[in-house]
Parts: C-alpha cells; structure tokens; sequence
C-alpha cells in the first residue's frame, strides 16, 4: 500500500483557494502556542483562523492554563495577514483519565495516543459542525513524536460522521518543526517537554 503524501494533498486545496480566491473559515485544534506558531504563520494566508486549545490530556491544571495563557499571547502578538480568533475548551481531563487508565501500561505513540488524538479531533469537529466552519485541522501534525498517518486517518473519518472537509497535513515537511522552534524563540514561548499526559511525564523519567 502506497504511502499518503499529506504534505501534497494540503498543497493542492492551498493551490485551489488561492487560484478561486476563496478564503474558508478552519478551526485549528491547537495543543501548545509553539506548536501553533508555525502552522498559524503558513495557514493564515489563506483561512481566517480560529484556534481551539482543547487538550484534555494535560495532567495539571497549572499546566493546561499556562499553556492556554501562551497560546493567546502568540495570537495577540503574531501579525497574520487575516485575523486569527481563540477558543478555549473546557478542560475535562476526568474523560481523558476514564480513557486512558485501562491502557496505562501502553507504550507511548501506541493506542492510548491513537485514543487521545480522536477524543481531541472529535470535540475540534463537533465544535466545527456547530459553528459552521469549511474545515477543522490540528497542529499535531507538526511534531516528529506525533503519528500523522494515524492523525490524518481519524481527521478522514470524522469529515464523514460530522461533515465538515478536513484538512490534511504533515505540518513537520517543509522544515515546519525546525520553523515552529525559531518562531517559539522570536516570540520567548513556553515550550514544554512532554505532551501533557502524566504518562508521557512518567516517560521523560525512565
């Protein structure tokens, strides 16, 4: 089975609302400000943006919230050719832990991960359905540690059950991670080291 050129799909759909001169709405789920930068940065030319901190994941609620509080810095800070909104969901890591205590002896990256993506992109699409927006995304993509076959599979399948066009990404091709680095430093970022899950925090330790 051939493997799926994220990169090129989203190449194209950029291609063609530039060439039809259209500017959709995208809902951008957005786990953390420096992942975001780099994706608000390359998107913003052709969507007005709405980011959707939802991260149920994150284990403390210190941490959720200075995350959330860096990411609207970014946005207020970060010039944008269209402007760029904010959402913040509620942070409801009681779902989270229902989901992932049965699967805590998992190796990261595997099914809880996999779980823990579609529990995020579901709310970004439910979210997305309600409010009548072209597209939702997420800027997962852009990490190296981040499955985005496994991500953009989930982001297909959910276009279907809600109706609203995904859009598919590699955000990581293009040098996009090592762009999101220079962008964290250019804007003095809280860049954390660990995804957010006290699983992924266990990790850093072994």
């Amino acid at each position: 089975m051939n493997k799926v050129n994220y990169q090129k799909l989203l190449d194209t759909t950029l291609e063609q609302l530039r060439t039809e001169k259209n500017v959709p709405k995208l809902l951008l789920h957005s786990c953390c400000a420096p992942c975001s930068s780099y994706v608000i940065e390359y998107l913003s030319d052709y969507f007005y943006i709405t980011v959707f901190y939802y991260n149920p994941n994150i284990d403390e609620q210190e941490e959720y919230l200075k995350r959330a509080k860096e990411q609207k810095v970014l946005i207020e800070q970060m010039p944008t050719k269209y402007p760029v909104k904010f959402i913040e969901g509620a942070y409801d890591v009681k779902s989270y832990t229902q989901m992932a205590r049965p699967l805590a002896d998992q190796q990261e990256g595997g099914t809880r991960c996999f779980l823990c993506y579609h529990m995020r992109l579901q709310k970004t699409a439910e979210m997305a359905k309600i409010q009548d927006f072209n597209y939702f995304a997420t800027t997962l993509t852009i990490s190296p540690l981040k499955n985005a076959n496994k991500l953009n599979e989930i982001g297909e399948i959910l276009q279907e059950k809600y109706q609203v066009a995904y859009l598919y990404s590699d955000f990581k091709k293009k040098e996009g991670y090592k762009r999101s680095t220079q962008l964290s430093v250019a804007y003095n970022l809280y860049r954390q080291d660990y995804c957010g899950c006290s699983y992924s925090k266990q990790n850093l330790k072994n």
